[in-house]
C-alpha cells in the first residue's frame, strides 16, 4: 500500500468525521449563540439557561439526522471493507 493511499483513506475519514459532527453541533451552537444573545440583552446572568435549548438542540439534531448520519457512516464503512484487497495485496 502506498502512502498517497493511505492519505487519501485518512483524508476521506476526515471528512466523514467533520460532516457527522458539524451536523450534530452546529445548531447547538447556532442557539446558544441566539440565547447569549438574548442574555445579553436583557442582562440576565443565567448559566442553566441556555443548557436546555442547547440540549433540545442537539437531540433534534439526532433524531431528524440520525438517518443521514447512520447512512454517511455505512458507505464509508462499506468503502473500506471494499479497499481490503487492495489494501493487503
Amino acid at each position: 500500500m502506498s502512502p498517497e493511499a493511505l492519505i487519501d483513506i485518512f483524508r476521506e475519514a476526515l471528512a466523514v468525521i467533520v460532516t457527522i459532527v458539524s451536523m450534530i453541533i452546529v445548531p447547538g451552537l447556532v442557539v446558544g449563540l441566539v440565547v447569549a444573545v438574548f442574555q445579553a440583552a436583557t442582562s440576565i446572568n443565567e448559566q442553566t439557561l441556555s443548557f436546555l435549548p442547547r440540549l433540545l438542540t442537539t437531540l433534534l439534531a439526532l433524531m431528524f439526522l440520525g438517518h443521514l448520519l447512520v447512512q454517511t457512516m455505512m458507505e464509508f464503512f462499506f468503502e473500506m471493507v471494499d479497499m481490503i484487497p487492495m489494501v493487503v495485496g
